[in-house]
């Protein structure tokens, strides 16, 4: 989109990564690396570039998100919260009995969300579906999917990968659906490229018939560019390979496996949280510190 508030998407994005930290804390549980990584890429695609009503979270023309990665989830809590799907109190209820925050993407639990997911591989195949019911009933809303690299190992996602440039007759090429690569390079137990190796990626993807574009996740800027370049894409749908850092923002948990799926201890939290904040601490991050610090002298 023209003209981004390409401070304000940083400001919205710093402000994700500590109420990220802050909601695994209460939780006790989920998975701070990957969310840490995509945030960047949710907060450009809630508030710069998709359309929706969240008074309506149904209505017909809205553009739709599927977070394939689904326990990366709290990233779009968060960005839901913000945007006024739900209060952000709420959000401390992350993975609690009862919650419609649920550890994993729960459509039927909480509205605005799209599929379920977290079976890793199956998202992939959802958004195409959508974008293909999008074309067919002649609707310009556009699908976006964000994927994980680890995930990318999965059988089922390649079938889509080869379904979705060639999809039907020409008039249903799917050129409203844009995939996004939440490319940190670690999974579950290890560095990607240790268990199996995705590369060469982007050639592979080429190869399937995606127009490719590879630029780095953290950088607004590129990636609004780049979902403007997918928007403008005719023909073919779009795959973005975004490089990210997983847990990015906390120095301790930056590109260290062990944190794909371990929450913070309330003293880790406070750390993490000065760490993203900055010095002073913003007078928004101050009582959530002193919610943390109290929470670690129980």
């Amino acid at each position: 989109m023209a003209n981004p508030d390409l401070a304000k998407l940083d400001a919205i994005a710093r402000e994700g990564r500590v109420q990220i930290i802050r909601m695994l804390t209460h939780a006790g549980s989920g998975h701070p690396g990957g969310s840490l990584s995509v945030i960047d890429i949710l907060v450009d695609l809630y508030f710069n570039r998709m359309r929706y009503d969240p008074r309506r979270p149904t209505w017909e023309d809205r553009d739709r998100f599927v977070l394939s990665k689904g326990h990366c989830v709290p990233a779009q809590y968060f960005c839901m919260a913000k945007a006024g799907f739900f209060p952000e109190s709420l959000l401390l209820t992350l993975r609690k009995l009862g919650s419609p925050l649920q550890g994993h993407p729960d459509r039927v639990a909480l509205p605005g969300i799209e599929a379920a997911t977290g079976s890793l591989g199956q998202g992939l195949s959802v958004a195409t579906g959508m974008a293909l019911g999008l074309k067919l009933a002649g609707k310009t809303a556009r699908v976006y999917c964000v994927l994980g690299d680890g995930e990318m190992q999965e059988g089922q996602v390649w079938e889509s990968l080869m379904s979705g440039p060639k999809l039907g007759a020409p008039a249903h090429h799917l050129d409203n659906l844009c995939v996004t690569l939440d490319y940190n390079g670690i999974q579950l137990d290890d560095f990607v490229k240790k268990i199996l190796d995705l590369e060469p990626v982007v050639e592979k993807l080429k190869a399937y018939g995606w127009p490719v574009l590879d630029i780095n996740g953290h950088d607004i800027a590129q990636v609004d560019k780049a979902l403007d370049q997918a928007e403008a894409t005719r023909g073919a749908p779009t795959f973005i390979v975004a490089h990210t850092v997983k847990g990015k923002g906390v120095s301790f948990m930056e590109n260290q496996p062990e944190w794909h799926g371990k929450a913070p201890k309330p003293g880790e939290a406070v750390q993490a949280i000065k760490e993203i904040a900055g010095q002073p601490l913003p007078a928004w991050v101050e009582p959530i510190v002193a919610e943390l610090q109290a929470m670690e002298k129980k």
